[in-house]
């Protein structure tokens, strides 16, 4: 018997996507080498929900976000990331000083068969894996606490919380793996802040401005000073001030139908025998609908664009074994289910 290939939603919702990319991704294991920033910012403020959960100790928290940016100093990006994390974990800390749930695990991994639910057939090729974020319970029911980072929240981004099958999936091998009912999903929604540090006016910049000031003026003068960049602390400040307003975190829970999880089932068993296929065949085509998905190129589209050229791979791609995400200390996909 072959060995089984360990496999992730993640993966699976790739494949369905676009089976070019899932290749590239899971079989080359290609990984590009300049990360979406989104995607890592994410991740930070996973750990950091990690750890505020485990120990709700702030200070270890900004810490945390203190040793992730250690050149913030000379880095404007990670400058701007500091910046952003520290004021969101902090206001958090005081958005929920308490919780109306018990944690039960986070950051917790399983894995499991993939089943045809027709006929209660294993699959010989492929295995299940995943992590989530968290297990909590509440009123005696047992929830998945799913973080989430999001540029905003609206009706239409609570109604695509539908979509997130995921999530719904991982709640039945959970069952599977600790024996309880997983009743619903808890949406840990955090909204990141578009403010920006001002930078301000260089001398050029100062004096063309003052000078279309005095062009304007009537006595000839002006009283203008020079913008000043705004320092870190005051930044911070109104940052914290940003996030003291409504609407910056949300809760949203879902609850779980039972025929969801036959549903998905039936759907992972459809696409793990499309996958053998595609593996026996070679046959991984691509999906141009999907290339600018999200506004923006997929990450593999100049490797497609060029043919898989080798130089293409050399200079924009590493080899990095495929679920990172399930290793110790790392967390869970963040790419945007939205």
């Amino acid at each position: 018997m072959s060995e089984l290939m360990t496999t992730t939603y993640s993966m699976w919702r790739l494949f369905r996507n676009c089976r070019m990319a899932c290749k590239w991704r899971y079989i080359d294991e290609l990984v590009p080498l300049e990360r979406d920033p989104n995607l890592a910012f994410g991740s930070v403020i996973h750990d950091c929900l990690e750890c505020w959960h485990g120990e709700r100790d702030l200070a270890k928290v900004l810490d945390h976000i203190d040793r992730t940016y250690p050149n913030r100093a000379q880095d404007d990006y990670q400058q701007a990331d500091w910046h952003l994390a520290r004021a969101m974990m902090s206001a958090y800390a005081e958005h929920y000083p308490a919780e109306a749930f018990d944690v039960v695990a986070l950051e917790k991994t399983f894995e499991g068969p993939i089943v045809n639910p027709a006929t209660g057939a294993t699959s010989r090729s492929f295995i299940l894996a995943g992590k989530v974020d968290g297990i909590v319970r509440q009123d005696g029911q047992y929830f998945l606490l799913e973080h989430k980072t999001a540029s905003q929240i609206d009706a239409s981004y609570l109604e695509r919380l539908w979509t997130d099958f995921q999530i719904i999936l991982y709640a039945w091998y959970l069952e599977q793996t600790l024996g309880i009912t997983v009743s619903g999903i808890i949406y840990n929604v955090l909204v990141k802040a578009k403010l920006r540090q001002g930078k301000g006016e260089t001398e050029a910049e100062f004096e063309a401005r003052r000078a279309e000031l005095i062009a304007k003026s009537k006595t000839g003068k002006s009283s203008a000073k020079r913008k000043l960049p705004e320092d870190d602390e005051t930044f911070q400040q109104r940052l914290q001030e940003k996030y003291l307003e409504p609407g910056m975190f949300h809760r949203e829970v879902l609850y779980i139908s039972r025929d969801q999880f036959e549903e998905l089932r039936a759907e992972l068993w459809e696409l793990s025998k499309a996958m053998l296929d595609a593996r026996r065949r070679d046959t991984f085509y691509r999906n141009t609908s999907y290339c600018f998905q999200y506004g923006r190129p997929c990450a593999y589209f100049q490797l497609c664009r060029s043919g898989g050229n080798p130089n293409v791979i050399e200079n924009h791609f590493q080899r990095i074994a495929p679920h990172e995400e399930l290793r110790d200390g790392a967390g869970e996909d963040a790419a945007p289910v939205f």
